[in-house]
């Protein structure tokens, strides 16, 4: 039996196996992918995002599990810090993921942020792609807390939930990173603490303007993940949030342009690594490099005629 036709039989070993075949892009992944991306497109994207220790796994936890309970099946991607020396996740698949009973069937999968500028690993929407094909109708995206914030969460999720902590300045920080811009919903998560008031004031007072340019209002929730206060409520925004994408429309529009990038990176990564190949070769650079150096040259004009050589061969 053939690892895709045990995919295809419901095998979450066969599912694991071709995560990391996707994920260490190992030869003929990309088949891998296209053949999966013909039966997918039906499952929801949650991102969870926000600075380190703002709780963002005991409110996945949480998350996943009422998820589960409603009658989903449920994924979860833990986007880790990738270990300097294998470039694999460093926290295990179930570490932070202990809360949810493994009766409720949540399928969880640690990722290595390989070095990835925003925290996201390169390999996470082409390893929804197989969780979508797979049969999971929810996900959810946790990313990584390395000390900057991540925006690039939302070229992968559907409706984003960033999570902020109270006594640390995050609705600033947030501000300063364009959070704002990002997020659908808020989460000030460990609410017990000093602050958390004041944070959710600051944070509607921030929200008001982007208010006039909605018609979704970006709720705020004060919630304690580790002591379940509140999470229904942020869940009952998530499925009301997915609700308002798909009756205005907004959904398939989003989704239309996270593909158009995806198109578009796999162009230019497709060109960068010809022209690495053909133009930029040890040789042809050092030619190049030692005309400019002798002032026979300039980079701007030696470019241009690199690029006149690429598009017309000659």
């Amino acid at each position: 039996m053939s690892l895709y036709t045990e995919f295809q039989g419901g095998s979450e070993v066969a599912l694991s196996k071709i995560i990391s075949h996707i994920e260490n892009r190992r030869e003929g992944y990309q088949e891998v992918l296209s053949r999966l991306y013909r039966t997918g497109g039906r499952m929801y994207r949650i991102g969870i995002t926000g600075p380190p220790g703002a709780g963002k796994s005991s409110l996945v936890n949480r998350l996943a599990g009422l998820a589960a309970e409603a009658g989903h099946r449920v994924a979860v991607i833990c986007v880790d810090p990738s270990s300097p020396f294998t470039g694999g996740a460093l926290l295990g698949d179930r570490l932070r993921m202990q809360d949810i009973p493994l009766d409720k069937g949540v399928f969880i999968r640690s990722m290595g942020s390989r070095g990835s500028t925003g925290g996201l690993a390169a390999a996470t929407s082409n390893v929804t792609v197989a969780l979508d094909a797979f049969g999971f109708d929810t996900l959810f995206i946790e990313t990584v807390g390395v000390g900057q914030m991540e925006l690039d969460i939302i070229d992968a999720c559907d409706t984003v939930v960033v999570a902020l902590v109270p006594e640390s300045g995050d609705a600033i920080q947030a501000l300063k990173a364009g959070l704002m811009e990002i997020a659908d919903i808020f989460a000030v998560n460990k609410a017990d603490r000093a602050g958390s008031d004041q944070m959710v004031y600051d944070l509607q007072s921030a929200m008001e303007m982007k208010a006039v340019h909605s018609e979704w209002i970006v709720p705020i929730v004060a919630t304690q993940a580790t002591a379940n206060v509140n999470l229904d409520e942020l869940y009952r925004h998530l499925t009301a949030h997915k609700a308002y994408l798909e009756k205005t429309g907004l959904l398939a529009q989003k989704r239309a342009e996270q593909l158009k990038k995806k198109v578009e990176r796999v162009l230019v990564k497709s060109i960068q690594r010809d022209i690495d190949r053909t133009l930029l070769n040890g040789a042809v650079l050092d030619d190049i490099v030692g005309r400019i150096m002798r002032g026979e040259d300039d980079p701007y004009s030696a470019g241009q005629a690199l690029f006149r050589q690429y598009k017309f061969g000659s």
